[in-house]
């Protein structure tokens, strides 16, 4: 399969050299006749920030070994998986490979044959699978470098979380997106919990959706640190136009968090959360 075309650097300076013209094209960061217009420059810039992150702990699992493994979870369009391998894969790990985990199988074909296209193929896979299936599924490898979910909504960012502490990832980067199921608890229980003080924090609607979803991200660090992770919060600063911009990295030390698991314990107490200990508790 002929390799695509790779950007004029001379026409557009922002396009690191090596990128497929076709690939940017597909992601419409570059319009269909190849041009670069203010849209799509921040959009590149979105890009190339988000990259910046993951791009370190993909050189340290690289001088570890050469195979590495990435799985991106909740893929849907694989557009993170696309962009890694281009910047990455492509050109600094010619043995490792990019998995992209997705249940809607229309959207892994998609993906497929845009692999196909550009010529990807053999070395990214698209896989139906449900979070269970991929922990099982003989298609994946046993040993996982790095787990990526970007905007994976509701539970599917917790799929990820499970999976990754399944394979005992070295890296997990998560970009959560639209939680909703600690706001429904703790709109269920709202007339209990209004006895308490505690609960004015999410006593009017908008208050218990937002609380709900920073109350989810912080049990889900909680419970990475507990399953051994050492993690790191921050802004994805540059993805404006979307709400959910909290980027979470955790890696792997080994020393499961004894205070983070009795910390997470208390506050899913304290809150009336107790029907998702299962949840946070169990990869």
């Amino acid at each position: 399969m002929t390799t695509p075309p790779t950007a004029p650097l001379a026409a557009h300076p922002e396009i690191r050299p090596g990128q497929s013209i076709e690939l940017l094209k597909q992601l419409h960061i570059l319009t269909r006749d190849g041009k670069l217009n203010q849209d799509s420059r921040r959009k590149l810039k979105q890009v190339y920030h988000l990259y910046q992150f993951i791009e370190p702990l993909l050189a340290e699992a690289l001088a570890a070994r050469p195979e590495i493994e990435l799985v991106d979870h909740g893929a849907g369009k694989s557009y993170l998986g696309f962009i890694l391998y281009d910047l990455f894969f492509k050109q600094h790990a010619p043995a490792g490979r990019i998995h992209g985990i997705e249940t809607r199988d229309e959207l892994v074909m998609s993906s497929r044959r845009l692999a196909d296209k550009l010529g990807f193929s053999a070395r990214m896979r698209f896989h139906n699978l449900s979070v269970a299936d991929s922990i099982t599924s003989a298609r994946l490898p046993a040993r996982i470098d790095l787990v990526t979910a970007l905007h994976a909504c509701d539970t599917a960012t917790d799929d990820a979380i499970r999976f990754a502490l399944e394979k005992e990832a070295r890296f997990i980067v998560l970009v959560p997106c639209c939680q909703a199921e600690v706001a429904a608890v703790l709109r269920k229980h709202k007339a209990q919990a209004l006895r308490h003080s505690l609960a004015e924090l999410w006593r009017h609607p908008l208050h218990t959706r937002e609380f709900g979803s920073h109350l989810t991200n912080v049990l889900r660090c909680l419970q990475l640190e507990a399953h051994g992770y050492q993690v790191s919060v921050t802004e994805l600063v540059g993805w404006e136009h979307s709400m959910k911009n909290e980027l979470i990295i955790a890696r792997r030390h080994d020393q499961p968090g004894r205070r983070a698991a009795e910390r997470l314990a208390e506050l899913l107490a304290t809150l009336g959360l107790e029907e998702l200990e299962t949840r946070f508790f169990k990869p």
